[in-house]
């Protein structure tokens, strides 16, 4: 069997070659199980051994060599193939792109998480809780009993008699984390989340809105502590030349209770319209734990004291972005959302 004659003829089958189909036949033609080198195989049987030997070694170098010429044309094949369709669809790269449309996160969402990230990098939790919530987690421990009058300002929603209904406040969240610590355990925490009340749905008031409220809870934590949190917060939120004062006010649930104000972002505190000539707006409110409510909850009212304090999201979110109007936190018109689309300057 002349085995450079197999080689040649396979050569000369590759010339003529036009399609990777063809080369598929000629490869089956010369290494399929039936092919011309495979065959040889069988020729062996009538050898002796040390011509078998010799003789494989023969084959399998005429193998591997008929291997590397069908694999070298087919590369050759692929490569012309590639470069033709790069020819006939090359793309006009001057052309514009197509503008792909991304989401942008929630101007509420990004408020929240604003507030999350400073008051975690000090200490603190955030701890979520259930927005259908209990009566007496709700109202009667933070100091509200039955027929307080302070329950009109948050009248909400109640789902099974007067015993079950959707938080106003957040609060309960933070009745339920004192509980947990049972009285001894020193708290650092903030509970963001949804609330509830009946209230009319206008430019200002929504029967659902976003709260951001904060509880410390120590040995020897005073009025003065809140304030330099608060200063903090409302520096972070509105620059560095904002401003902050308290006013006394009453809450049930904190005794002694403050206003907490910023300078007004429009005046820059000279007094307009919006501030009512004062030159402040109020963003929150706060005070120290009510005692009863420590109480409530298992804290030494002689031992431990602490702040709280509460935010509503879209207020902060309306200061700083200059909106006007509540709803347009909770419409879907991308005309609004994606002016806050953008990355801020630090």
């Amino acid at each position: 069997m002349n085995l450079d004659k197999i080689l040649r003829d396979l050569k000369n089958n590759l010339e003529s070659v036009e399609s990777l189909h063809d080369l598929s036949e000629v490869k089956a033609h010369y290494l399929g199980k039936k092919g011309e080198i495979t065959s040889l195989y069988s020729k062996m049987k009538d050898l002796s051994a040390e011509e078998k030997k010799k003789f494989g070694a023969l084959i399998n170098n005429v193998k591997n060599e008929a291997a590397d010429l069908i694999d070298n044309k087919k590369k050759e094949m692929e490569n012309e193939i590639l470069n033709e369709k790069l020819q006939n669809e090359s793309i006009d790269i001057s052309l514009p792109a197509t503008e792909i449309i991304v989401g942008a996160p929630s101007i509420l969402e990004k408020m929240i998480e604003d507030v999350e990230s400073l008051l975690m990098s000090m200490g603190y939790d955030v701890v979520d809780g259930p927005e259908v919530e209990k009566d007496e987690y709700n109202f009667e421990m933070l100091n509200l009993p039955k027929g307080h009058p302070a329950r009109d300002a948050q009248d909400t929603f109640y789902v099974k008699g007067d015993e079950l209904l959707l938080r106003s406040q957040t609060s309960p969240v933070q009745v339920r984390t004192m509980l947990a610590g049972k009285g001894e355990k020193p708290i650092r925490m903030i509970c963001p989340g949804k609330t509830y009340r009946r209230d009319d749905d206008d430019a200002t008031h929504s029967h659902q809105f976003m709260q951001i409220e904060g509880l410390l809870v120590d040995k020897n934590i005073s009025l003065s502590d809140l304030k330099g949190t608060f200063d903090l917060i409302a520096k972070h939120l509105f620059g560095e030349d904002c401003e902050t004062r308290f006013r006394p006010s009453y809450y049930p649930f904190t005794e002694p209770s403050v206003e907490m104000d910023i300078t007004c972002h429009h005046c820059k505190g000279k007094g307009c319209a919006i501030c009512k000539n004062t030159g402040f707006i109020t963003v929150s409110g706060g005070g120290m734990v009510h005692p009863k409510v420590l109480e409530n909850c298992g804290y030494d009212p002689k031992k431990w004291s602490g702040f709280a304090f509460g935010f509503g999201a879209e207020r902060l979110a309306m200061i700083k972005y200059g909106i006007d109007d509540l709803r347009v936190f909770y419409t879907n018109d991308l005309r609004e959302s994606r002016v806050f689309d953008r990355k801020e300057a630090n």
